[in-house]
């Protein structure tokens, strides 16, 4: 398959400044994401009328060339040109993301989360389906949590989750450029099972008692308390991320110190003994607050009388596309995860669903009030893609560049998010966009059975309806030329 996209890779190449200008690059599920030394010599308004190429953004500290669905064949073609270094390695030389001069912290800190986490989201959609697969067989009586093949499965499914330190400890030092199994010890050491079963002991002391951020300790390290969050560091994010950048901080000036007849060995047991040692005293309980903070601001304007869920679910479901846009969905993605596996449940994510339907229902609409033979042809691939959640074709290929379709997508997808959060709809793990999220919906554990199920179902048909029916009504095709 590769054969067939050289032409186009050797262009995107040539385009972006040439391979002397690639500094690295990753791919994921419609885009290539370059790391580019100088995006200012990148020919962009050429590369976005390029054949084969949907759109070009420029986000998160990253080149990003929207390719669609065969991005993955155009990915390789790149990487056989040779001179790139793909699944986002970079040159040694070069300073990590959260140090290098240009940008801003929030990009930067966007660019990390998303290099982290996005190459991990295949598998994570796959076992999050999983996990709904098995919760849906369980919920109508085929299958028991005690069967072999519940078991089987769900070592891997919610083996996932809960190693999952240890599978972002590999791509968190990657993107640091340390050893990815310094990465994946440290990982390790966050969900080692007697640390994780200590909070099942009797506390020594409780600090923040009362409020959203407490946490207990149950030992001292170095006379120190070790503060920890009652499930422990199993399925949690932003610790490993952070603990990969100290370790890289403390790698990279313990390396070069050493004796080389040591260097092998010794190095990396000072930098893990001194980044574990940080993350159990100060890293783990600053980021559990942290996201204590995150987590009680949405749950306070959740609980306004009578009108917060619905206020907090029109205001996801409407800036989830511009979020997904500028990379800010990681930081709402974490908050998702982190709720996941400290509450059980999490409603954000149940409000950012129906996008994707808002998104498609405003494209079928464009491309039956337009005759233009291009928009068909970018139009009805985008739309097929987008039932299964994948977006990115139809904002960047047609909604985006005509402006006026992408903000009426918005607003259908708003209405479908207060729908949702007004009704007060869950999900459990994550699975995935669109309709693969909905097995991942259902309590098997408590009393709402289907209901999450059939809240989502009708906001995915809401989204939908909204967002075909004010694009119908507000977009003009003889005043978007940009298609």
């Amino acid at each position: 398959m590769a054969g067939k996209y050289d032409e186009l890779a050797a262009t995107i190449v040539e385009l972006v400044g040439g391979k002397d200008n690639v500094t690295s690059l990753t791919h994921c599920v419609t885009r290539l994401r370059f790391k580019l030394k100088d995006e200012s010599i990148a020919r962009t308004d050429e590369l976005k009328d390029t054949k084969g190429v949907i759109s070009v953004v420029q986000a998160g500290g990253q080149y990003q060339v929207v390719i669609g669905q065969a991005v993955a064949d155009v990915y390789d073609a790149v990487l056989a040109l040779g001179g790139i270094k793909g699944a986002g390695e970079v040159d040694a030389e070069d300073d990590d993301e959260l140090t290098e001069e240009g940008g801003n912290l929030v990009t930067k800190l966007m660019g990390v989360i998303s290099g982290t986490i996005s190459p991990t989201l295949g598998v994570l959609c796959a076992s999050g389906m999983m996990k709904g697969v098995l919760a849906l067989l369980t919920a109508l009586g085929l299958i028991t949590a005690s069967d072999g093949f519940y078991m089987v499965t769900n070592a891997f499914a919610d083996g996932f989750f809960y190693f999952f330190p240890i599978i972002l400890g590999s791509f968190a030092a990657r993107k640091f450029k340390i050893d990815p199994v310094i990465g994946m010890t440290i990982g390790a050491a966050l969900t080692y099972p007697a640390m994780v079963n200590i909070t099942g002991g009797e506390a020594l002391g409780t600090m923040f008692a009362g409020t959203a951020f407490e946490m207990s300790y149950y030992t001292k390290y170095l006379g120190i308390p070790v503060v920890m969050p009652v499930a422990g560091y199993p399925s949690s994010v932003v610790p490993i991320i952070v603990a990969c950048w100290v370790a890289s901080l403390i790698d990279r000036r313990v390396r070069p110190a050493m004796p080389e007849a040591v260097r092998f060995f010794m190095a990396p047991a000072i930098t893990l003994l001194v980044t574990v040692g940080l993350t159990y005293l100060v890293i783990g309980p600053v980021a559990g607050i942290l996201s204590a903070f995150i987590v009680m601001i949405f749950q306070s304007i959740a609980s306004i009388p009578v009108v917060g869920g619905l206020l907090m679910g029109a205001f996801i479901g409407a800036t989830w596309s511009i979020f997904v846009m500028f990379g800010l969905h990681w930081a709402v993605f974490t908050v998702c995860l982190v709720n996941w596996s400290t509450l059980g449940y999490d409603v954000l994510w149940a409000c950012a669903l129906p996008c994707s339907f808002a998104v498609i229902g405003a494209l079928l609409a464009v491309i039956v009030k337009n005759r233009d033979e291009r928009v068909t042809e970018i139009g009805m691939p985008a739309f097929f893609a987008g039932i299964f959640g994948v977006t990115e074709p139809a904002i960047y290929g047609l909604l985006l560049p005509m402006k006026r379709p992408f903000y009426l997508s918005c607003i259908g997808a708003g209405i479908a998010g207060a729908f949702v959060g007004a009704m007060g709809a869950v999900t459990y793990n994550y699975a995935g966009m669109s309709f693969f999220q909905l097995p991942a919906a259902i309590d098997v554990t408590g009393n709402l059975g289907y209901y999450n199920v059939i809240i989502l179902s009708i906001a995915f048909v809401i989204a939908f309806v909204a967002g075909f029916a004010v694009t119908f009504i507000g977009y003009k095709p003889e005043s978007n030329k940009a298609a």
